[in-house]
This record gives structure tokens, sequence and C-alpha cells, in this order.
């Protein structure tokens, strides 16, 4: 097993979040547009057949949280995954990983802001959605700006209020159809499989991207309190995403025909209308409203630490490793929240087509970080001893075959998202010339700069 990584390199971070702290920043970056508003796409391309997109998802995840979080209890670090291909796999893999998935989080931020000027439609109609963008990302960098420990506790309880409302759709959903008050949808329009038995496969980008944030875990690693902590975090948050998504999406099918579901309005907010419960409506589009801005909070906490880490480690400005009085990367932070401008401009220029275009141009750099931590694990555990395996407070039930088995898998879903999308396979390819150009150049000036 290789060295830790050079703890000077991310001093000055404060080691303040629990376990429970940790996973509620992985489930407020999770629980945001991907399933409240992202699930209606998804139901339009494979039907109630969707539920197996999210089981697939599922096991994907499972795979990449546990190898994660065997990577993060070795060597926890902000850099996280970067730290990861740097030293199981080379410095090119690392900076791909770490740079990619800045921009592609930063850039999400601005998903999370056009779903929640989409949400306060329904009570401000004839409000400008820039106004609740400014509004909203006023707020975030604000929370941001505090101590770790200040945001861990705000983003705790932020993310709370979606999970017990999901927790509470379940239930009631699932009332609702065990009582026969709602018939159940799963076969009434076109049968489970509507599209044809492989639309599962097409509706994979979204199930998957619905999952993203496990990886937040990783990142959180820096600040944690212990390795231990890391161990129960990743526990706490597989078990709770994969609980919530797959209950959420098994009664949102049930309860509402698939080809009713649209994205001007969350197929959430579009159940509790149809089943007429006074006000149900306006709580729950507050509930996604949460969610929306809980995980825009988590994104600009993890792409600021990201930011960071590269320039605590030479691969960006070192202006961006400069910390607060309070331990927040002040420069990193205001610098990442460029997907808030994206938004705006998004907005005033392609309002209609606004979100997927984000969520598509932001899929590639998320998945990136996550073939990277599989390739780099399967590594690791080739490396390890049994006694340094045995050390850590976190196994992976799969190894490194696990790994390697997710890496395939998901390099085809990146795959089949290029064949089915253009705009995947263009962003894609962008994203991959773009980034080595950059790791090649800041790479030849370092090394000119040494010598």
């Amino acid at each position: 097993m290789h060295d830790a990584p050079n703890p000077n390199e991310e001093q000055g971070l404060r080691h303040q979040l629990t376990a429970g702290q940790m996973a509620m920043v992985a489930v407020g970056g999770s629980i945001g547009t991907g399933l409240f508003l992202g699930s209606a796409p998804a139901l339009n391309l494979a039907g109630p057949s969707v539920i197996l997109s999210f089981l697939l998802a599922a096991f994907i995840n499972v795979m990449v949280a546990y190898a994660l979080g065997e990577l993060a209890c070795a060597h926890p670090a902000a850099g996280s995954f970067g730290v990861y291909g740097d030293l199981y796999l080379n410095d090119w893999a690392g900076f791909l990983s770490r740079s990619g998935y800045w921009a592609a989080i930063a850039v999400s931020i601005g998903a999370e802001m056009v779903a929640s000027a989409t949400y306060m439609r329904l009570w401000f109609p004839q409000v400008n959605a820039i106004v609740w963008v400014a509004v909203f990302s006023t707020l975030l960098l604000l929370v941001n700006l505090r101590g770790v420990g200040s945001y861990g506790r705000f983003e705790f309880w932020f993310a709370m209020v979606k999970v017990v409302t999901i927790a509470a759709f379940v239930i009631l959903g699932a009332a609702l159809l065990l009582s026969g008050r709602v018939p159940p949808q799963y076969t009434t329009q076109g049968g489970f499989f509507p599209r044809g038995y492989l639309a599962p496969l097409l509706a994979m980008t979204f199930a998957i991207y619905s999952f993203g944030g496990v990886e937040f875990v990783a990142v959180t690693s820096g600040e944690s309190r212990s390795k231990r902590e890391i161990a129960h975090a990743v526990r706490i948050t597989f078990i709770m995403l994969t609980l919530l998504y797959l209950g959420a999406i098994a009664i949102l099918v049930g309860v509402m025909p698939w080809n009713h579901a649209g994205a001007g309005e969350s197929p959430f907010v579009t159940v509790f209308r149809s089943v007429h419960f006074p006000g149900a409506g306006h709580l729950m589009n507050f509930v996604v409203l949460t969610a929306a801005l809980s995980g825009a909070n988590a994104a600009l906490y993890v792409s600021s630490r990201m930011l960071f880490s590269m320039a605590r480690t030479g691969w960006a400005p070192a202006s961006l490793g400069r910390l607060n009085s309070k331990g927040s990367p002040m420069p990193a932070l205001l610098v990442s929240s460029y997907g808030i401008v994206v938004a705006l401009v998004l907005i005033k220029w392609a309002p209609a087509n606004a979100f997927e275009f984000i969520l598509r141009g932001a899929f590639f750099g998320m998945i990136l970080s996550w073939v990277v931590s599989l390739a780099a694990h399967a590594v690791f555990r080739r490396r390890a001893t049994p006694d340094q395996l045995a050390s850590l407070p976190l196994h992976s039930p799969f190894g490194a075959w696990g790994s390697i088995i997710g890496f395939v898998v998901i390099c085809a879903v990146i795959l089949k998202g290029w064949w089915d999308s253009r705009v995947n396979l263009i962003s894609g390819i962008l994203y991959l010339l773009f980034l080595t150009a950059a790791w090649w150049v800041i790479k030849q000036t370092r090394e000119r700069a040494e010598n």
C-alpha cells in the first residue's frame, strides 16, 4: 500500500465532521434534482420498468460506495479520488478525476438553481427565475463560508427534511396502493415495458446520476473526526440512499401513470395533486425546493474542497488553496460557484432546455470519478497486505473483482449514453480532450519551474 498523502497538503482544514454529518452531506448531494426532477425524463424513457434501472444503479452504487469507503479509510483526504488516482494509477488519472469532477459538480450547482426556480414558480409565477437564483445563491455562499462544523450541522438538518419526507411518501403511497384508494399503475399504460425490454438501459444515465453524491463521503473524509467515522458514514449513506430511492421510485410508478410525468413539475408534486390531499402539493413543493437547495449546498462544499486540494498539490493556482479564519477555502468556494453563473445564462437564453443540458454536461465529469476510483481500488487491493487491510475499519465485501465488474459496467453505461445522445458524446470527448490538454500544459509548466 502506498504512503498516505502529505498531510501538509491539506493543512488547516478542521476535522470536525461526524459520521452522521458526513452521511447527510452525501445524502444531501444525492437526493436533489436527480430524483425529484430527473425522475420525470427517466419515467418517460422506460415507463414502469425504470424500477429495474434504479435496481441496477443501486447494484453499481454499492460497489462504488464500498470501494470509495475502503480507500477513504486508508487515505482520508479532501482530494479523495484524485489522491487515489495519483497513488495507484498516475498523475493524469488523478488530475482528470479531480478537475473533471470539480467542473461537473460546480456546473451541477446550476442544475439545482434551475430546479429551485422551477419549484418557486408554483407560488410566485410572475417573479423572474433569475431573482430566485440570485437569492438562493447568496444564502448558500454565506452558509459555506462558515466553519465546517457549523456547515455540517446545517446540512444535516437541511437534508433531513427530504429524508423524512421521502420516507413518509413511501409509507403513504404504500398505504394508498394496499388500501385500493389508488389503483396500481405498473401495467396499465402499455404494460411494464411500454418502451421495450431494453428501455431500462436507456434510463440508466438518469438512474446513476440520481445516486451521484455517494462519492461525497470520500471528499468529506478530509475533515472527518476519525477513520471509524468514515466507515460509519459509508454504511449509513448506502443504506439510506438505496432504501429511499428504490422505495420512492417503486411507489411513484405505482401511483402515477408513467406517461403523465413532465419536466415542468416534479412527479412527486404531481402525485400529491392527483390524490387530492389539501395542501399536500404545496408541502411537497417545499420539500423538493429544500432538496434542490440542499443538493446545491453539498455541491458547493465538495467542489470547493476539490479545487482547494488541486491548489495545494500544484494543479491549480496556489491562491485557491488559502483558508479563511473559519477554515473554509473561500477563494476556491467563490470560483466554484461559477455554475450559478451558468444557470443564470441558461435561464436567460435557453430556459426550456436548461435542466437537461446541465444534467448531461455534468454527468460525465461525475461518473469519471467513479471510473478512476474503481480502477484505483482494484490496484489498491492487489498491492495491500492482509495486515494492512485488517487494520481498516471498513472492508469491501466485493474485493478487487467487485471494482473490476463495476468499472466495466460503468464504462458500458457511458458508451451507451454516447451512442444514444450526441450531447453526451460531444461533451464527454470535449471533457477528455480539454482536461488532458490542461494536464499536459500544467505538467510542463511545473517541470520547467522545478528545473
